[in-house]
């Protein structure tokens, strides 16, 4: 594994700048490195904004132990087209895009065949990675990004392309479950745990497919603005006993978003028979299975990774026909070390998204030459 007193690769032929974590203590500073040119299948993308993502904290700071160093992460980009290949037949130069958590993969596996990029064994991610090449891969707190144009989607007109960002993550992260599990069809009931980053937006795309959504949280000052913000039908409080014991065996299925390591026991008695509880968030320890609450009603506990890009690209445009886009707070480049702080605190409603177009290269004399 790299260390922080390790150069970023430079071998490649277009100077590119970004802010980096160089260490364990995941503060980011500013950081020049290289990409490379422009390939025959690839579109090169100026970043105009980033969304922040709680994955971004855990891998800046190392908590899963695959961090290389130096790191630009971001994996919540759009911006625009300002070069394509000669192959390229989908994109042209002006067109609004979006790049996820994938750039790459095998392309001759089961998985890819059948359009799961995000399942393929030598997935490639937006940063953190190891490329085609063998160069480290850089993120989207960067000036632009060169990626293959199967890894690249097209934002509908009708999107800001701040709000969405984050729906390159947390958006295909709720959408690809849901769909997958079967828990799309009207007068379903869903529950949603956690009203975080990822949890809004679920809540916002369950509305969109008819279901009847209940959050479940440990803040009962969220009920107003579950409801009366962002439509959900009901709210529970996880820790008032009288509440979920009357909830009890009502809901179809659960989307857990949440990251903090938790009881799974009172989710599964919410659920009917033949309910599914869907971990969508890595918690950093392992959680406790309760066997008997499954077998008790055949109930499912089961995951999801993001989606592959036909499905993203499938997410995105339900997302600009419903009008849906994640509640967001914009922030300069330069303030991005304590979005992360307050990230990790929970002080967001709902979602950073870093304006890198307009603030990106604020800082960049800092650099020691």
């Amino acid at each position: 594994m790299a260390t922080s007193e390790e150069p970023a690769e430079q071998g490649h032929p277009n100077q590119a700048f970004g802010w980096a974590a160089t260490d364990t203590s995941g503060v980011l500073s500013p950081f020049k490195f290289s990409r490379r040119a422009t390939g025959k299948k690839d579109v090169r993308v100026k970043v105009l904004f980033c969304g922040i993502c709680h994955t971004d904290l855990h891998m800046i700071k190392n908590e899963w132990g695959k961090t290389r160093y130096p790191l630009v992460p971001g994996h919540e980009i759009v911006g625009t087209v300002t070069e394509v290949g000669s192959k390229v037949k989908k994109f042209k130069v002006g067109y609004k895009v979006g790049v996820g958590f994938f750039i790459g993969a095998c392309h001759s596996c089961d998985n890819c065949g059948n359009d799961l990029e995000n399942y393929c064994p030598k997935k490639i991610y937006a940063y953190g990675s190891t490329d085609y090449d063998g160069t480290a891969t850089q993120g989207g707190f960067s000036d632009f990004m060169v990626v293959e144009d199967r890894y690249v989607v097209r934002i509908p007109d009708n999107l800001p392309l701040d709000a969405a960002a984050p729906l390159l993550c947390a958006g295909i992260t709720i959408y690809s479950p849901l769909k997958y599990f079967e828990l799309t069809k009207p007068g379903m009931h869903i529950g949603v745990v956690g009203l975080g980053g990822v949890g809004h937006v679920a809540v916002k795309f369950a509305k969109a497919f008819g279901v009847k959504v209940t959050v479940i949280s440990t803040s009962p000052n969220k009920k107003k603005e579950a409801i009366e913000l962002l439509g959900a039908d009901s709210f529970l409080v996880s820790h008032d006993q009288d509440q979920m014991q009357d909830a009890m065996g009502t809901m179809d299925g659960i989307i857990d978003t949440v990251f903090a390591v938790h009881s799974l026991l009172p989710l599964l008695g919410l659920l009917k028979s033949h309910g599914k509880l869907i971990m969508v968030a890595a918690q950093n320890k392992p959680l406790e299975l309760p066997v008997y609450a499954l077998m008790s009603g055949r109930k499912v506990v089961a995951s999801s990774l993001s989606g592959g890009l036909k499905e993203t690209q499938e997410m995105i445009d339900f997302a600009g026909k419903h009008n849906i886009t994640a509640d967001i707070e914009v922030v300069p480049m330069e303030y991005v070390n304590t979005a992360m702080e307050r990230l990790m605190k929970g002080d967001i409603r709902y979602r950073f998204v870093i304006d890198t177009g307009n603030t990106l290269k604020t800082g960049q004399d800092k650099i020691a030459q």
